[in-house]
């Protein structure tokens, strides 16, 4: 079974539906026991359009150390003038989720890693960011765990669930909650220590959800299949192992884990990659279905590799310690065949400090969040989420 089986139908079909976070369906659990009714009306506002200029990676960025002046003036507290900029003023954003549009509006859930907070972001018809509180986790964020990915429902146009990743104090876990409900658990037991706890989730269009967990400091833990940690996991919307994995009854997909920063999969669902910070080095992998994750290009510098975004030809991971984006060139067979080109590097161009997680738009655009109050240089508006563009960021620019 390849990644394409894993993965069902290709990425760009996981949204659909409208923005409104209403309506919902209800969600049984046979599993856990519980009931989900449908949740509080909350309009989405209204984001961005698509084609603006000021897309991130299109110039020089004003407020950022070695950043150029353009026509953009610098933050003014959380008001930011950049029209990339959808959110300001967050704490340490980990995660971002796009969520389903019309083509013309674009809004997204982050998360932030070290309150919990999920909130409801994106610009308002007369231009100014807005965003609401829409779910506040419990988690443990000590060393590099918290609040570190967020995935929506598979049929999330129906039950407006979301999934979340988390450390709390006595595990790493994934939860899924609905706005104005508590949490409720999906899976539990990932083992926690004082490192190795970040995790990142990826919805599939198959009704798979995949989760990539770290290894909680123990190297032998990601190589043993009957262990939780160090592994991508597939598992069903109620945490039991999802049909047609490489062992029956086993979550596992593949292994090899320590502290993965993000789960990313081509537009046809033939690839699936996660990012890894292992011992030594940064890694970008390509996962397998069954065995050990297959490097495919190694950082023994450690940029600190996070979300991830397949552009095709190019993968690119965002770099939260050295502040971009790292685009690694990558054939139809999931091999590198060059080296990662840097774009969004706040000494040469358009940067916007330390990146995180990425969630797909359009097979050309992504929102990429930021972790500027978490060991960066932050500006008054950070921290932020920002529209970026595969033709401003990829190597030759757009595609053919």
């Amino acid at each position: 079974m390849g990644v394409r089986a894993v993965l069902g139908r290709p990425l760009a079909l996981v949204a659909c539906g409208g923005l409104l976070l209403s309506g919902c369906a209800r969600f049984d659990d046979p599993v856990a026991g519980q009931t989900f009714e449908p949740a509080p009306e909350l309009t989405a506002p209204a984001g961005p359009q698509p084609e603006l200029p000021e897309v991130g990676g299109s110039g020089p960025s004003p407020g950022r150390p070695g950043g150029a002046p353009n026509s953009v003036p610098p933050p003014d507290g959380c008001t930011d003038f950049d029209r990339a900029v959808i959110a300001t003023c967050l704490d340490t954003v980990s995660a971002v989720a796009a969520l389903p549009g019309d083509g013309t509006r674009l809004t997204a859930l982050a998360g932030e890693r070290r309150s919990g907070r999920v909130m409801l972001v994106g610009r308002g018809q007369g231009g100014g960011v807005e965003q609401t509180e829409i779910a506040r986790l419990e988690v443990d964020a000590a060393g590099d765990g918290g609040l570190t990915g967020l995935a929506l429902s598979p049929s999330y146009a129906e039950d407006r669930l979301v999934f979340a990743y988390v450390t709390t104090t006595t595990d790493n876990r994934v939860v899924r909650f609905a706005q104005g409900q508590p949490p409720k658990p999906v899976l539990t037991g990932i083992p926690k220590a004082a490192s190795g706890n970040r995790g990142a989730l990826l919805t599939g269009p198959d009704g798979a959800l995949l989760v990539a967990t770290g290894d909680a400091g123990d190297p032998e833990a990601a190589a043993d299949p009957g262990s939780l940690a160090g592994k991508v996991l597939r598992i069903d919307t109620s945490g039991e192992p999802a049909k047609g994995n490489p062992t029956a009854g086993s979550r596992v997909l593949a292994r090899g884990l320590h502290a993965p920063g993000g789960l990313c999969a081509a537009a046809d669902g033939q690839r699936l990659w996660v990012t890894d910070r292992a011992p030594g080095k940064d890694v970008l992998h390509r996962v397998p279905t069954g065995g050990d994750v297959v490097p495919v290009w190694s950082w023994p510098e450690r940029p600190g590799v996070a979300g991830c975004v397949d552009w095709g030809d190019v993968v690119a991971v965002a770099a939260t310690g050295d502040g971009n984006l790292q685009n690694v060139p990558v054939t139809g067979d999931g091999t590198a065949n060059g080296k990662p080109v840097v774009s969004m590097d706040g000494r040469n161009n358009a940067g916007y400090g330390r990146l995180t997680g990425i969630s797909p738009v359009t097979p050309d655009l992504a929102l990429v969040g930021t972790a500027n109050k978490d060991g960066g240089d932050p500006v008054s508006s950070d921290d932020r989420v920002v529209v970026i563009s595969r033709q401003q960021n990829v190597p030759g620019g757009g595609r053919d």
